[in-house]
Order: C-alpha cells, then sequence, then structure tokens
C-alpha cells in the first residue's frame, strides 16, 4: 500500500486529493495546525476514526514554521509521495502579513525539501505553484514565461518553486512543481472571490444579504475545476521524470465576467446588488492570466471538461443547496452527464 503525505490537507485541494488518493488505495496522512476550533470539516465525508481497522486516513498536528517537528514526520511516516499544499494561500491577505506569508510559504517548502533529503528516502515530490508567480508578465503564460510577482504571497511562490529546481538539480530529487491556474468548487473557502460571489447570491435569493462588496472587477483570470487539477497533482508524480508544468483551462474571464454569470443564472440584475469598496483593492494588481498548457496537455493526455459557466453553475448550485433552497440545477447536471463515475463526493 502506497503512503502519501498531504501539507494543506484541510483545504479545497487538499480535502479532494485525499479523495482521490484514498480511492486509489492510498493510507493518506494528512498535516493540520493546532486551533481552539476544528478546521476539519472538509474532510468529514472521508473521516473514519484512526482506531479503527478501516481507517486509512491519519491527521498530524503539525506547524510549517517547525522544521524539526516536519522532520520527524517525514522520518516516521516515511510517505512514498508529498503533496505540499500548505501555505498562506490568500493574495490579498499576503500584502497585511508578508513576513508570515513568507515564512509559511516560502521557507516551509525549504523544510520540507531538506527533511525530504536528510531522511535519504526515495520521495516523490508536488510543490503546487501558482499562476500568480507570473503576475504582470503578458499572457499567455507557460513554462517558459519569466516569472513577475506582483504580490507577498507570488514572491514567495516564486522562492518556493526555485528551491524545487535546484533540489531536484542538485541532489537528483524527484520533485515536479505544478504551476496550476485558479481552480475552484463548492470547497473553495469563502474569502476567495468567486465562493464569494456564489454565497452572496444564495445569500440573497435566501434574503439574508442585500449587498455584495467587491474590489477590482476588471482583473482576469483562468478559471478551471478544482478535483480535474487535483487529479493532474497525481498523475504528475507517476511520470518517469519530474518536470515544470503550467495547469489551465486558456480561457480568461474578468470578475465581473463572473459576477454577471452568477446572477444571471438565477435572474438577477448585478448591479442592483454589487458595490465596490477599495479595501479589497491591492497595492500591486495581477491584470490578466491566461495558461498556455500544452506542455501538460501532452504530457497528461488531458484537456478541461469544466469551464467558465460550468463552473459559475455547480457552485451557485451547491450554496444554493447548503441555505435549504433548491438549486437550479444545470450545474448537477453538468456534473453528472461529464463525471458519471467522479471519485470525489457532492459539495
Amino acid at each position: 500500500m502506497k503512503r502519501a503525505l498531504i501539507t494543506g490537507i484541510t483545504g479545497q485541494d487538499g480535502s479532494y486529493l485525499a479523495e482521490l488518493l484514498l480511492s486509489k488505495g492510498y493510507q493518506v496522512h494528512g498535516i493540520v495546525r493546532r486551533a481552539s476550533t476544528f478546521n476539519t470539516e472538509r474532510l468529514d465525508q472521508i473521516y473514519v476514526d484512526p482506531h479503527s481497522a478501516k481507517a486509512k486516513m491519519f491527521l498530524h498536528y503539525g506547524d510549517l514554521s517547525d522544521a524539526e517537528q516536519i522532520s520527524n514526520m517525514v522520518y516516521n511516516i516515511k510517505p512514498d509521495e508529498i503533496y505540499h499544499l500548505g501555505a498562506q494561500s490568500h493574495v490579498r491577505v499576503s500584502f497585511d502579513i508578508p513576513e508570515y506569508t513568507g515564512n509559511v510559504t516560502a521557507l516551509g517548502t525549504t523544510r520540507i525539501l531538506e527533511a525530504v533529503r536528510r531522511s535519504g528516502l526515495k520521495i516523490k515530490f508536488y510543490q503546487a505553484s501558482s499562476s500568480e508567480m507570473f503576475g504582470a508578465s503578458h499572457p499567455p503564460q507557460s513554462e517558459k514565461t519569466i516569472f513577475w510577482p506582483r504580490s507577498p504571497y507570488a514572491c514567495s511562490k516564486v522562492y518556493s518553486y526555485w528551491m524545487v529546481r535546484n533540489y531536484r538539480d542538485g541532489y537528483k530529487m524527484f520533485a515536479s512543481n505544478g504551476i496550476l491556474f485558479n481552480h475552484e468548487s463548492p470547497r473553495r473557502g469563502g474569502t476567495f472571490v468567486t465562493r464569494k460571489i456564489t454565497r452572496a447570491v444564495a445569500s440573497i435569493i435566501a434574503r439574508k444579504q442585500s449587498v455584495l462588496y467587491l474590489g477590482n472587477l476588471e482583473a482576469r483570470r483562468d478559471w478551471g475545476f478544482a478535483p480535474e487539477y487535483v487529479e493532474l497533482m497525481w498523475k504528475l508524480l507517476q511520470l518517469p521524470k519530474s518536470d515544470d508544468y503550467v495547469i489551465g483551462t486558456g480561457h480568461s474571464h474578468s470578475v465581473r465576467d463572473f459576477v454577471k454569470e452568477v446572477f444571471s443564472y438565477v435572474g438577477l440584475d448585478w448591479k442592483k446588488y454589487v458595490k465596490i469598496d477599495p479595501r479589497y483593492f491591492r497595492p500591486t494588481e495581477v491584470e490578466n492570466l491566461i495558461a498556455d498548457a500544452s506542455k501538460a496537455k501532452k504530457a497528461l493526455k488531458w484537456q478541461p471538461k469544466i469551464l467558465f459557466k460550468d463552473l459559475a453553475k455547480i457552485m451557485l448550485d451547491a450554496d444554493m443547496r447548503s441555505m435549504n433552497l433548491k438549486p437550479i440545477g444545470e450545474g448537477d447536471r453538468i456534473l453528472r452527464k461529464k463525471f458519471p463515475n467522479k471519485w470525489w463526493n457532492a459539495d
């Protein structure tokens, strides 16, 4: 039985990845931060008492700022694969806490790579790199595009990217960077713009909210569907050789486009509900990200199934259901049609 260690297992990607690996017969270990409240709700549908004979998922308290703790985990668990997804991952928040973002998001990667190196184990390593690294570089962005980061988060990810390449070249480690463009789902955190929009629309319909405050509506992103991208993380570590790959749909849309799509899905005029709040603008903005994923599509034999309009409907149907509203249903029908044998749970 293969063993995998996931940092950031309680997040959107981590929870989907845990489900995927369990479906493939892995034993899954995840690192969670100790806090005064539980933050494992995304894992509820797959949680089994670790003392049960059926248990294949185990959670360990840990912190990416603690090198000794990370090293002990790698030594004790002896994973075949490590998926490093953990980070301070909110771009806007990184401007408020740049030092913490660098310590966790940048140096956290070094701590894990060094733990793997010192262990002497043949561990395959996946690094969750980000399209934010490209920042102000002109689209479309590929593996050959220059990095031009525009936030402390993006700077931290660029550092991590190069550390992965240095450990791969210097120590012959199997270490790959997945440079994933924006990917969303019903499990996306509520402070991220797509989920903030879909939750707000569901709240407006439920008469729990009357106004949605947003920042820059003109920022353009390449948005895909998280479960698809998570499966590609796994596939990257099954390739015979480690390398770096851009993952994205190749299509770009503005925040305004997403707002229009979600509101129109339920027959509402977005202009009656959306207000601009300067607090949500970044000091330095990333204007347009579009993935050139030619290399990944060829190596992984992949084409995205869920594009922009499908994504908006899938997310809003899920948020309506979470508020005990009857969903429109088109998003649900899209999922059933395009993923008849999906390995993840509904929402």
